[in-house]
């Protein structure tokens, strides 16, 4: 199986990152996000009202994309044919569709035929500064 090149040696401060897989046979590329971790919710304890949270790791390492042209040729070719590294890092999920959004963009991905994206499919809202009502006066 071909391993992810560029992990970082801490996962910690990162909610996801960014990706390009390589068909190293005709460098053809898929460019994508993928999260390493997730929120797990659990009912609350008996006599308590909060459900409990915890953050667990995605499968990440075993992950090849969502591309079903992508993922029909790493079945034909197999893994071995394939290099998988990590673009950048972010530390939350707006970051890491922003990301994604301007690599594709900076890469031209819809219109170059060396790219198994099809689609660019993204919500983004502008973030915003919370500012105390009391401030404002």
């Amino acid at each position: 199986m071909s391993e992810w090149l560029n992990i970082p040696e801490d996962l910690e401060p990162y909610q996801g990152f960014v990706y390009c897989i390589t068909n190293l046979t005709n460098d053809k590329k898929y460019i994508g996000k993928k999260f390493f971790w997730r929120d797990k919710k659990l009912k609350p304890l008996k006599g308590k009202k909060n459900k409990r949270h915890f953050r667990v790791e995605t499968d990440w390492r075993n992950y090849w994309g969502s591309c079903t042209s992508l993922i029909e040729d790493i079945k034909i070719l197999g893994k071995d044919k394939f290099k998988r590294e990590m673009l950048g890092f972010c530390p939350n999920k707006f970051d890491c569709a922003y990301f994604e959004l301007k690599e594709q963009m900076n890469r031209n991905v819809l219109f170059d035929n060396n790219y198994y994206n099809e689609i660019i499919n993204v919500r983004l809202r502008k973030r915003q500064v919370k500012i105390n009502a009391r401030n404002n006066k």
